[in-house]
């Protein structure tokens, strides 16, 4: 049948006059509208094509109503069923939510309590639809970040698998730069919290004086700066996740108030009397083993058994080296669009360097590596020497023209500052240039002893631009110097 996906309902009722009703009724409102007089017939009709809204009698011919909708439901979850019935039963109501019914209506009818019905349904199918686009978005941002196939990773995976829908606390163990919020994200997205808040305190990067205020909140006049009454971020997160980062860093005052909203899921507002109610999940993060903060008394023994109900080893890059291929893949498409750079290619020398260098810094160390990579490239192809010089001289690599450029420019970021002031916003581009050019020309030239065509490789202009830029800037007698 023809009409909008979104518009079209499916009328069920072995009475013709109930299907007439229907029918016309919501024909009236802009509906396209099937009947069938029984549940083989609807069957039929909905396998065909499934209607995103069904008005279904329990009692006809061939299978019952809720046999019917057994079997839409099994084919399509998200179709709207309204029974009909002649019998406004207690037994009727519950067997129809229980065959997951949207609702049921009792003949006789009027036909604005369907248009009414049917509004509602609009709206729900509006609702539904947003919130699943926006599920969806979320998961594949994060999912889509978790790189790795390698044997170590699919662990993880697992170990996200078997706790997500688990309303247990989490502890993720592993080095700086491994991914431990990622995984902390993972978790909460496919829980059933995963449409609720997810909030992130690092642990080590907030003062301890106002650590306390961070996680529960203050009231107004509660200590010198208090104007206001602030929600802390167990109250933000309420029916969602706190993700605590570097939990190992907490103060030892702190881990007893800690422990105890985790035993009673309550929080007290510093300058507050009254116990505030959180529903929240807590996952926290170490790049320190715990267990040996608890031996050496830095840590709160049962803090730390009340938090590590299931914990995840996230592995250093180093131990999953078989999945630097798919990062560098990954980043590299992932920047060039976010940065605004073009699609580049590496060369088979630079993958080479970068699958060979540790990753002390592990996967984060690597992302900010393609970025400069890609920032810094002058063409489409990313060649080993456009890696950061510390990579290439751990690998004893001779370091790229940009190594020994850093020191010239230097020296020209305080010429900047100082005459930044007395120049207009639109010379400063032209003042910068003027700068940097005659130094990073003269450091190019020297670097690649004189050669003019790789020099003008080097700083992705071609040969003739550099010749002049030679005469203009008073560089010619570069090419002999740099012969010596």
């Amino acid at each position: 049948m023809t009409g909008p996906a979104d518009r079209r309902v499916l009328v069920v009722d072995d009475e013709e006059s109930i299907r007439w009703v229907l029918k016309r009724g919501l024909e009236h409102e802009g509906y396209a509208v099937a009947t069938a007089a029984d549940g083989d017939e609807a069957l039929k009709l909905f396998k065909a094509e499934p209607f995103p809204v069904v008005f279904l009698d329990i009692r006809m011919p061939g299978p019952s109503g809720f046999e019917v909708m057994d079997a839409m439901k099994a084919s399509s979850p998200d179709v709207f069923v309204v029974i009909i019935t002649a019998q406004a039963t207690m037994e009727n109501a519950i067997a129809a939510m229980k065959h997951g019914a949207y609702d049921y209506m009792t003949k006789p009818f009027n036909i604005e309590e369907v248009n009414c019905l049917m509004d509602r349904i609009g709206r729900v199918r509006d609702l539904k639809g947003r919130v699943s686009e926006m599920a969806e978005k979320l998961r594949e941002h994060y999912d889509g970040a978790m790189v790795g196939r390698s044997a170590a990773m699919q662990e993880v995976y697992k170990m996200i698998g078997r706790v997500a829908s688990k309303d247990v606390t989490v502890i993720i163990e592993g080095e700086s730069g491994t991914g431990k919020e990622l995984v902390a994200r993972s978790i909460h997205y496919h829980s059933p919290r995963g449409s609720g808040p997810f909030i992130v305190i690092n642990c080590a990067a907030v003062p301890r004086e106002l650590m306390e205020s961070e996680l529960f909140g203050h009231e107004k006049g509660a200590f010198t700066g208090a104007v206001a009454t602030r929600r802390g971020k167990f109250e933000m997160a309420d029916s969602g996740t706190v993700f605590l980062d570097e939990i190992g860093e907490l103060d030892a005052a702190l881990q007893s108030k800690l422990l105890r909203v985790l035993q009673f899921q309550e929080v007290e507002r510093v300058g507050g009397s009254q116990l505030i109610g959180v529903d929240v999940r807590v996952i926290a993060a170490t790049n320190v083993r715990l267990d040996d903060s608890v031996r050496d008394g830095r840590f709160r023994e049962d803090l730390f058994y009340r938090l590590n109900v299931v914990s995840i080893r996230l592995p250093p890059l180093r131990e999953r080296r078989e999945d630097i291929p798919l990062l560098i893949d990954h980043f590299a498409e992932q920047y060039a669009r976010d940065l605004d750079v073009g699609r580049k290619v590496l060369s088979q020398e630079a993958r080479e360097v970068l699958e060979a260098y540790q990753w002390p810094g592990n996967v984060r160390e690597l992302e900010n590596v393609l970025k400069w990579a890609l920032v810094l490239s002058p063409g489409d192809t990313i060649l080993a020497e456009h890696l950061p010089p510390a990579i290439l001289e751990t690998l004893g690599r001779p370091a790229p023209v940009t190594a020994a450029f850093e020191t010239l420019l230097g020296e020209r970021i305080q010429e900047v500052v100082h005459k930044v002031g007395s120049v207009e916003k639109s010379n400063l581009h032209e003042l910068v240039i003027k700068l940097v050019e005659r130094p990073l020309i003269k450091c190019v030239m020297r670097q690649t002893g004189g050669n003019q065509v790789r020099a003008a490789k080097l700083l992705g202009i071609n040969r003739n631009t550099l010749r002049r830029k030679l005469q203009e800037l008073g560089l010619e007698s570069e090419k002999k110097e740099a012969r010596r």
